[in-house]
């Protein structure tokens, strides 16, 4: 088996033990044991059980990401574009929290390790939005002066929307379908040509 592939499964196994022990109820131990793998691999690939917690993280944010770069790659308008990739990362965020059980207390409680191991999910996903507002202003879609704060903004108002939308607190009941076409106004209305 390749290192990679052992050091997923453990990544893996990690996950499902957080998920259903929280990350305090779960020693290295029941890593190794749950994973078959022994102490010795383990601990080849970790130092620490904090050391597996952010791979695990960085694994999730890698599922995220890899949906966003799906969304980018999609043939649409960039308005269009840029509403899917504000509900693709919400979306896929609060289903990777409420996926891991227990680990979602974690995740909340350890906010500072998760911004840590965020900085490259960031970075990314940021770029992502300077490609798709560059392109809308290359088509006449939009007509932007900065587009690189302009996908800093983007990003940071979507980050803080997380938590109210993973406990369901935006938008007072409102079902996504319900929601997209007001998100979708708002959008349009602040990116429209003349509106930044």
């Amino acid at each position: 088996m390749s290192i990679s592939k052992t050091r997923q499964i453990l990544i893996d196994v990690a996950r499902q033990m957080f998920a259903k022990n929280g990350l305090e109820g779960t020693t290295m131990n029941d890593i190794a044991a749950a994973s078959g793998k022994g102490r010795r691999t383990l601990y080849t690939y970790f130092n620490r059980k904090e050391d597996v917690y952010s791979a695990v993280i960085e694994s999730e944010l890698e599922r995220l990401s890899d949906k966003l770069d799906e969304v980018a790659a999609m043939k649409m308008r960039p308005q269009e574009k840029i509403v899917e990739l504000i509900y693709t990362h919400l979306s896929q965020i609060r289903e990777t929290v409420v996926r891991n059980g227990n680990l979602r207390a974690e995740f909340f409680r350890n906010i500072w390790m998760v911004e840590k191991v965020r900085k490259k999910f960031d970075a990314d996903e940021i770029a992502i939005f300077r490609r798709v507002y560059a392109e809308g202003n290359e088509m006449g879609e939009f007509d932007m002066e900065n587009v690189d704060i302009v996908a800093d903004i983007t990003h940071y108002c979507i980050k803080g929307l997380e938590v109210p939308y993973i406990y369901g607190r935006l938008g007072h009941g409102l079902t996504d379908d319900t929601s997209r076409p007001l998100v979708a106004k708002f959008v349009y209305g602040a990116l429209r040509k003349g509106g930044l």
